[in-house]
């Protein structure tokens, strides 16, 4: 025992240097398992047939339709930041509330609240960010730091606010751990958890936390001494239609499908993939402009189909006419921004974005049943039953071990490491599982703000002038991570705001 307990510290010590080495995660999470368990069999502390599993368990994960979900919703966030619908909606809104401080400020963050839910790519929300509202920000007034904290913590807000990839991940995993540990403790029938559970379950704790954001820019923000805030120009009704509407209709949609039990997340992630080829497609203008009438008839007939779904009524004929439309329109779309360049670099970002998180998904299943072959399962439930506090005890020390892990680890690395080895204990409880998951996402939000290797931090780094420093970022973000705390901490003390949506939905 003493001996798999050595071998067990060292393979997660090997584990964290893999990683902070610079190596590929996926190389890594993989790699120092099988090493760890090739030694301890040659020591006769591992025996080497637990590998036999490995394959099922990758066909597994390559077969789950859920993760399917994946690269359709990483692929609908790519070609509407490539769009450019984005940037108009930022304009728009700056102009609306305004050139002062505050108001470009909350323009910001109502943008990316919006823009959250659409793309949830990280990366390209927090570019975006800084290439367009930060010279704006600046010029009317923002302190740079103050700024900065803004714009990398309103660009992680897609992580937060559903549909998020991050959620989708949580859901898979947190449904596995769920069902295990129910089983194990002997209940054979346990409510099945979806990812419309913790969408629905993520909804209002994520607005809570644009709301933290925003009392905290109406309370700290004031101009700098000399600023002199740009006079906004006039809105025009059709402009705000023109860069609000068409988005906004294509989240309600996505969203709304899976919470009312219309579409599978999978389904609602093909419906928001082929509605971002759309959008994207009817507003190049460099290539066939000709389609575009085609491109606007085959957005027509696929809200058409969506209200008829929502409304209940089976109108086959219509509903043929409609697929048709739709479906020569996806290619008129395709084609032109194939022809304009923007396709094949979507169809790339997508794959790149997605071949990481599936390798870090296979190679997380691997660590896994390494972990569990070292007896590290019956060790993890032994320490959490000898916890102080019992359950609460437990769950506070899943939560202090996440936001540790979010200082040197990304999100999706901690979710497949953290949820299989400490979930089933918790979720062999009491515990509701959809609580638990909103939790673990509102604590894995910290991971992208937290130095020295937050994502945000990164992107907004490479994008920012010079005269913003690295200092300059971490002290911006310090405010906003307190200010996560406090809504992870309400969070705890309130676990209605996370349960109470998805029992009126769905149960």
């Amino acid at each position: 025992m003493i001996a798999q307990e050595l071998f067990l510290g060292l393979m997660l010590l090997g584990l964290f240097a893999g990683i902070l080495s610079g190596i590929p995660a996926m190389l890594a999470i993989a790699g120092v398992p099988l090493v760890t368990a090739v030694l301890g069999s040659l020591l006769g502390v591992f025996d080497l047939t637990f590998l036999n599993f490995f394959p099922a368990r990758v066909y597994g994960v390559m077969s789950n339709p859920l993760l399917m979900a994946v690269p359709l919703f990483v692929l609908m966030g790519v070609l509407l930041e490539k769009s450019r619908l984005a940037e108009d909606m930022l304009a728009v809104l700056a102009r609306m509330l305004g050139g002062s401080p505050r108001g470009m400020a909350l323009s910001v963050l109502a943008f990316s609240a919006i823009i959250a839910a659409s793309t949830g790519i990280i990366g390209a929300t927090v570019v975006m960010l800084v290439l367009i509202s930060l010279p704006a920000m600046q010029q009317a007034g923002v302190p740079k730091r103050t700024a900065s904290g803004i714009i990398c913590a309103s660009g992680t807000l897609g992580q937060i606010i559903p549909p998020s990839i991050l959620l989708v991940l949580l859901g898979d995993q947190i449904g596995n751990a769920y069902l295990e540990a129910q089983q194990k403790a002997g209940n054979f029938a346990p409510d099945p958890v979806s990812v419309g559970d913790l969408f629905a379950g993520a909804l209002l704790p994520g607005l809570m936390l644009v709301g933290l954001y925003a009392v905290y820019i109406l309370i700290v923000l004031r101009p700098t001494n000399g600023a002199r805030p740009r006079v906004p120009s006039d809105v025009t009704a059709g402009e705000i239609v023109a860069s609000f509407l068409p988005p906004l209709l294509l989240i309600l949609s996505v969203l709304g499908s899976i919470l009312a039990g219309i579409a599978t997340t999978t389904e609602a992630a093909g419906l928001g993939a082929i509605g971002a080829l759309l959008l994207a497609g009817y507003r190049d203008t460099g290539t066939l402009r000709g389609a575009r009438p085609l491109i606007l008839a085959a957005a027509l007939a696929a809200a058409v189909l969506v209200f008829l779904s929502f409304a209940g009524i089976a109108a086959q004929t219509l509903a043929l006419i409609a697929a048709a439309l739709i479906g020569l329109g996806t290619l008129a779309a395709g084609l032109r921004l194939w022809r304009a360049g923007v396709m094949a670099g979507a169809v790339g970002e997508t794959l790149k974005i997605s071949g990481m998180v599936f390798g870090i998904v296979i190679a997380a299943s691997l660590l896994a049943l390494v972990f569990r072959g070292f007896g590290g399962d019956h060790m993890v439930e032994a320490m959490m039953a000898g916890m102080p506090g019992g359950t609460w005890g437990a769950l506070a020390l899943v939560m202090a071990i996440v936001f540790v892990l979010g200082f040197i680890l990304e999100a999706v690395e901690i979710i497949y490491i953290v949820v299989p080895l400490l979930g089933p204990p918790l979720l062999g409880t009491d515990l509701s599982p959809v609580w638990f998951g909103v939790l673990l996402a509102m604590n894995l939000q910290t991971s992208f703000l937290t130095p020295p290797f937050g994502f945000a931090l990164f992107y907004f780094r490479s994008a920012a002038p010079r005269d913003i420093t690295t200092g300059d970022i971490y002290l911006g973000v310090l405010p906003f991570v307190a200010l996560q705390l406090i809504a992870l901490g309400v969070l705890i003390a309130v676990p209605g705001l996370a349960t109470w949506l998805p029992t009126l939905i769905f149960r």
